[in-house]
């Protein structure tokens, strides 16, 4: 079974995120709010270093709880906490999770709010939409910093064999269905914007996990225990009318939904963090070297002849633990 232990811990470390992906949304609102609504391109390129600089720090939060998360895991379960590397938290930050940079994908609610005033929304109710999705935006990528380390970190710790999918309501029907579905150490984590469940790693001690409601407020392992804790009415808005009755009536969930619909792993690589000087750079420069693709004296005059890979991109293409660990070092992932 699941210790109390374990339970205190994912809980611990949900509650953490969220504070964090709170903490992001407030920063975002404020900045957003002091849009010219009369030049909002000009406007959004004067704050564009403050929301960037916001949510990259946040970023950087979330994903600075990876190790400590894995180590209490490990330890609760009574497994050798040692581990490869460590999570280098920044190599998380300053990137959407489809690769490219953040202030790219954050100019897509100036976009969005064009294009509603085009098609005759007023102002008022343009502005609330871009908000909306600015917001959105901001969520998803501060918990997909955090979920991608949390993933990087496993491929680092052999104990680690994989997890387990732990749902928090309130939760999308897409979710559910895979609420305690476990996953290897290499698989990337499918979810859609607003996501925000979370990893609950498994070890070799405790692979076979009674599944279930891990405890009031601690999320859920089984998709039936989710539904039967809604209400009538909750069922129907998450699930649809036929559904939740289909549902009630002993259909299978898996069938009613399709889990996968609309739900996606991160991107698969990034220029981001591969400036000269960066340390991916310096890495792959002392690589070439190494190999003899390069003399001594090409310093500052070094180029990169690769993207930098995302960790799910390595998780696919490595092929075994020890190349996914040395894939997450080359990228700068792990140290």
């Amino acid at each position: 079974m699941v210790s109390q232990d374990v339970r205190a811990v994912a809980t611990a470390q949900y509650r953490a995120q969220q504070r964090i992906v709170r903490r992001a949304t407030t920063q975002v609102q404020a900045l957003w709010q002091q849009l010219d609504r009369g030049d909002l391109t000009g406007s959004w390129a004067a704050l564009a270093p403050a929301l960037e600089q916001a949510l990259t720090a946040q970023q950087v939060a979330a994903a600075a709880l990876a190790d400590a998360y894995l180590d209490a895991v490990q330890a609760a379960e009574g497994a050798d906490v040692a581990a490869a590397g460590a999570v280098r938290a920044a190599s998380f930050a300053g990137i959407a999770s489809d690769g490219r940079p953040l202030l790219s994908l954050l100019y897509q609610p100036i976009i969005d709010w064009k294009v509603r005033l085009l098609a005759g929304q007023s102002m008022q109710d343009a502005a609330r939409g871009s908000l909306a999705s600015a917001l959105r935006i901001t969520s998803t990528q501060v918990a997909d910093a955090g979920r991608g380390a949390v993933a990087s970190g496993m491929a680092g710790r052999r104990t680690i064999q994989g997890y387990v999918r732990v749902v928090q309501p309130p939760a999308c029907s897409r979710c559910v269905i895979l609420a305690g579905k476990e996953f290897g150490w290499n698989t990337g984590f499918q979810r859609h914007p607003k996501c925000d469940c979370i990893h609950l790693p498994t070890t070799l001690i405790a692979r076979n996990q009674t599944r279930g409601r891990l405890a009031p407020d601690q999320g859920f392992l089984d998709p039936r225990a989710y539904f039967n804790s809604l209400s009538a009415a909750e069922q129907r808005r998450v699930f649809g009318d036929a559904g939740a009755r289909a549902i009630r009536e002993g259909a299978d969930m898996g069938q009613v939904v399709n889990a996968r619909r609309g739900m996606n792993a991160a991107g698969t690589a990034t220029r981001t963090g591969t400036r000269r000087g960066s340390r991916y750079w310096h890495v792959e420069r002392r690589r070439a070297l190494d190999a003899g693709e390069i003399t001594a004296d090409v310093d500052r005059a070094f180029r990169l002849r690769s993207a930098r890979l995302m960790p799910e991109e390595i998780f696919r293409t490595a092929t075994s633990r020890e190349d996914a660990v040395r894939l997450l070092r080359r990228y700068g992932y792990l140290t």
